[in-house]
Order: structure tokens, then sequence, then C-alpha cells
């Protein structure tokens, strides 16, 4: 990667964490609102906002809270079209098939969504307690074991099982305040 591309993808994390921190959690309700509580949906608008406001800034300006209006606009805007393409489905019905190549071939994440979904972990990471969030640490981002783990924190390997039970279910909480419902 030459230095003009990564100061591009810097720029860009920077452009989306910012985005998600200020204003993510308001696009998304607003989103499951208008698509009458489709999560996943609400998920995929949102996201379509962030790569839009990225790659037009001067339409959005600066991350303050007028942005949030434009923002909103966005999201309205794309659910309308979302919707203008359901009725039109349902007038005009398609019959499409997939072929086995097309099952074959499993459906990866592009770079924006394993960004937004990062910062979006971190954040509610955020929300736990500090031996919650270091035991999780440990076991998911560093891969040890629980024993692993345990000598790495200096607690017995049952105290590591406990708060890894604790932290799982306040971080599905703290995402699921987030708007993340399949967690």
């Amino acid at each position: 990667m030459d230095i003009n591309a990564a100061a591009v993808m810097t720029d860009a994390d920077t452009f989306l964490t910012t985005l998600y921190r200020r204003h993510g959690s308001a696009l998304l309700r607003l989103a499951a609102r208008l698509l009458g509580g489709d999560w996943h949906r609400a998920q995929d608008i949102v996201q379509e906002v962030a790569i839009r406001a990225w790659q037009r800034p001067m339409d959005v300006g600066p991350m303050d809270a007028t942005a949030r209006h434009r923002l909103f606009t966005v999201v309205s805007d794309l659910v309308g079209d979302l919707a203008g393409d359901v009725h039109r489905d349902q007038v005009e019905p398609r019959i499409e098939t997939a072929g086995e190549a097309d099952l074959a071939l499993p459906a990866t994440p592009d770079a924006v969504d394993q960004t937004l979904t990062a910062r979006v972990v971190w954040d509610a990471l955020a929300d736990l307690a500090p031996p919650q969030r270091e035991v999780l640490l440990h076991l998911h981002y560093l891969d040890r074991s629980v024993s692993q783990a345990a000598r790495a924190l200096g607690v017995p390997t049952g105290t590591v099982k406990s708060r890894t039970y604790y932290a799982t279910r306040a971080l599905r909480t703290a995402l699921r305040a987030r708007g993340i419902t399949d967690c």
C-alpha cells in the first residue's frame, strides 16, 4: 500500500468513525422506524448513507448538529427509494433463479462494512467494566485459551469463565442499545 492509499484509508476511517459516533445510533433508529422495525435493512441504509457522506463530504458539511438533519434526509430518501422498488416488484414480479455457482460463493463483507462493525463493537466494549473488557480482549482479540488468559490476567480459570459469561451478556446489551439486534 502506498502512502497516498494509506492516507485515504486513515481519512476514511476517521470520517466514518466520527459519523457513526455522532449520528450512527440516531440514523439507525430512524431507518428502522421508517422500515417498520426491519433492523437488517436499516443497517444497510445507514451503511449506504455513510458511503454517500464519505464520497460527497461537501454535501454533508462538518460533522456537527446540522449534519444530522441532512443525513436524516438521505435516510428518508433511501427508504423511499427502497419502498418504490418494493412497490415495483409487487406490480411486476420478477422470477430470479440462482445457479449453483452463485450459491457456492459466500457473501463477504466489504471494507466499509467491516470498519463500521468494528467501530460499533469497540464503542460497545467501552461500556463494559474493565475486567470484563479485558477478559474478552484476551479470549477473542488475542485468541487465547481460558487457561492462557487466566495466567496472563493472574486470576483462576473459573474467574475467567465467570467474567466471560457476564461480559458477553453486558456486550450483548450494549450492542442492542446501539440497534444491533441479531447478537
